[in-house]
């Protein structure tokens, strides 16, 4: 799928915001992906994810697991395209971990999708947890790699796929110029956030 036609669907479902946010990792920027809002179509869910399946298909995953609260939709549709087990990781106390029964049993090859990634934070703690529990890594897949392919996850040295990477600009918060400015930050993400 080209980056046209995807940056297309974000304008088109009104996903791609404009303005001044604090992402999930803490920087600041002047463009938010709101992946959920594209994913709540199942035509635009199915179509995106089947780019991270076909990727992953001669892997041999034997379960997805993504961060909650934005990659389980992404889990959920790749997992199903690829006919494996589906999970999540969540954080509680701030701290990643699997809850609700949910385990990697040791020796499974284990995919980690998101939907955005931009430091790639939420999907390190997810690698780490896979690898705690004696998974092996197989592959890592996001819808939008905002770092433009830079990010890197020291639990896997593989490459990551996206169905689109681009090079966003952030900011630090004490570096950002929207702030110098005096605009008001949103923080559209889903740790504590609207």
């Amino acid at each position: 799928m080209e980056s046209s036609a995807v940056l297309s669907i974000f304008k088109q479902t009104g996903a791609l915001l404009e303005g001044h946010f604090q992402l999930t990792s803490g920087l600041h920027s002047n463009q938010y992906f709101q992946c959920a809002k594209v994913l709540q179509y199942p035509e635009h869910c199915e179509s995106l994810c089947r780019v991270l399946a076909e990727d992953a298909r001669s892997r041999n995953i034997n379960v997805v697991i993504a961060p909650a609260l934005g990659g389980i939709v992404v889990g959920q549709e790749v997992g199903r395209q690829l006919g494996v087990r589906t999970m999540f990781a969540e954080r509680k106390d701030g701290v990643m971990q699997l809850r609700r029964g949910f385990e990697i049993i040791p020796g499974e090859r284990v995919l980690v999708c998101e939907d955005v990634v931009t430091t790639g934070g939420s999907v390190g703690e997810v690698l780490a947890l896979a690898v705690a529990a004696g998974g092996t890594i197989a592959g890592v897949s996001c819808i939008v790699d905002r770092s433009g392919g830079a990010v890197t996850f020291p639990a896997f040295d593989g490459r990551h796929t996206a169905v689109m990477t681009m090079h966003a600009v952030t900011y630090k918060p004490d570096q950002c110029p929207l702030c110098a400015r005096g605009l008001p930050v949103t923080k559209p993400g889903s740790r504590g956030n609207r």
